[in-house]
């Protein structure tokens, strides 16, 4: 790891439950940094599932794929209303998304990104909104990262890491059994649903997993399946979910990059015909 995603990384150790807006320069590495390399790091630490972050996509156009299923015959397209409206719109040249009309403003961000996920747009220019370190990113910190030669290394920042070594170590000892790096897991786990639920309990569910793992409402759908199965059956579960959608009160993404879950958390997911599994769960409103 450089030494300049050390840095940004300690930096946001220091914000609570080590996440934080980007909107001032509290996560620039270092004094000489620019916010092209701010977001560059975003990137790069994202790609080996260090970080998360949310952004906003500002450009995009369309893809030959996506050309190619709009001019289709398929009277069986994979898409939404949404979805197809913003193809449309995209279709001669690129656009902003303020250029999409027929989707509400609050969705429009969403369908974007979840057809970019499909390979029918490409993203030409974004706004990284938010970061947060990962699960796997405080596994790393605290079981992997061993950094070498010689950097400078401020106070503050060793006192972030300080900090997020003895949080965790307190945690050790007080659940011997947990996982350090998700202590959250246990307290979602030890509450099994013994009842079937119905949808709404459901939707509750999913709000809670999220608050409860700081997913920032892109709650991985392995950890409804640990807490909901039993008493629901997978089907049973993958319909509820479906009923969900269709009323507007979640969305449906699939995964994209699949390097940092398992092949168990990725089996977790609804399978597709196309592309990836249905994998993230987002509440609307």
């Amino acid at each position: 790891m450089q030494s300049i995603e050390l840095k940004f990384l300690l930096k946001l150790l220091g914000f609570p439950n080590y996440r934080a807006k980007i909107i001032d320069d509290k996560l620039k590495p270092n004094k000489g940094a620019t916010a092209t390399d701010r977001n560059k790091i975003c990137r790069e630490l994202s790609k080996r599932g260090i970080v998360s972050y949310s952004r906003e996509v500002s450009k995009f156009k369309i893809e030959p794929t996506g050309k190619n299923l709009l001019n289709s015959n398929n009277t069986e397209i994979p898409l939404t209303n949404d979805h197809l409206k913003v193809l449309k719109a995209c279709e001669k040249e690129m656009i902003t998304p303020s250029k999409v009309k027929g989707v509400a403003s609050e969705k429009r961000q969403f369908v974007i990104q979840d057809l970019e996920a499909k390979g029918l747009i490409k993203v030409e220019k974004e706004t990284i909104k938010e970061v947060w370190l990962t699960e796997q990113g405080q596994e790393y910190l605290l079981e992997e990262c061993l950094p070498g030669g010689s950097a400078t290394i401020t106070l503050d920042l060793l006192k972030n890491y300080l900090i997020f070594l003895r949080k965790a170590a307190q945690f050790s000892a007080e659940k011997p059994t947990a996982q350090i790096s998700s202590p959250l897991q246990e307290a979602v786990d030890s509450t099994p649903i013994s009842a079937k639920p119905d949808d709404e309990t459901i939707l509750e569910t999913i709000k809670a997993l999220d608050k409860q793992l700081n997913t920032g409402n892109y709650l991985p759908i392995f950890h409804l399946r640990q807490k909901l199965q039993p008493p629901l059956s997978r089907d049973e579960l993958d319909q509820a979910l479906y009923r969900l959608q269709r009323q507007d009160k979640i969305e449906l993404s699939s995964l994209v990059e699949s390097i940092r879950y398992t092949p168990e958390q990725i089996e977790a997911g609804i399978p597709q015909d196309s592309g990836g599994p249905l994998f993230f769960l987002v509440v609307n409103g």
